[in-house]
């Protein structure tokens, strides 16, 4: 049966095709646009990818439009974003390398799991967690800090604020891949096929 195109799925492939915009905005030349404007014009680029990955979910599940590409697209869509937010970012000098290589590897590390998880029908002792909820929270306020990059309200600078949401993002991401692991590991075997 083929993929149904409805408009939570629209909005999922919305986030994707922001992506080359997002990135190319923060490497416009000045001349063409102002570097305070490119990096405010990125960060709400980002903050509207942030608002639609909730919307698409909602609207899915109230819409009673769930397809299984839908749920395959979704989260590969926030992942792509993030990286390709925290490579920018690192290339910047505005994010530790570090930081970028532990929640980056993470997710590859992650995702490669469920998907030998779901091969031996143990997919649901790998769900998200609360952890990776929370992870994903601080990456979602930490990265449009540092976007902004100045300061706010003329109280402080967004970037300070955004480095240690990131590492503290950083430290959930890597506690929540240990909780994972640790679920995959103790997951009772497949049953045999017969």
């Amino acid at each position: 049966m083929p993929v149904r195109f409805n408009f939570p799925l629209f909005l999922t492939w919305l986030r994707i095709l922001a992506i080359p915009v997002f990135v190319a905005v923060l490497y416009v030349p000045e001349s063409w646009l102002a570097e305070h404007t490119a990096n405010v014009t990125s960060m709400w680029i980002f903050i509207g990818a942030a608002v639609t990955d909730w919307a698409d979910g909602y609207l899915a599940r109230r819409w009673n439009q769930t397809t299984s590409f839908g749920a395959f697209l979704d989260p590969v869509a926030d992942k792509l974003m993030v990286a390709a937010a925290l490579i920018v970012l690192t290339e910047k000098g505005l994010v530790n390398p570090f930081a970028s290589l532990i929640i980056i590897g993470r997710e590859i590390t992650i995702s490669a799991l469920r998907e030998w998880m779901a091969q031996i029908g143990q997919s649901k002792s790998v769900a998200v967690n609360i952890l990776g909820k929370v992870k994903t929270v601080s990456q979602l306020v930490a990265i449009p800090f540092m976007l902004f990059n100045g300061v706010l309200f003329g109280l402080f600078h967004t970037v300070n604020v955004g480095r240690w949401l990131i590492w503290i993002a950083a430290i959930i991401t890597l506690l929540s891949m240990v909780v994972y692991l640790k679920a995959a590991i103790e997951a009772p075997p497949a049953p045999p096929t017969k």
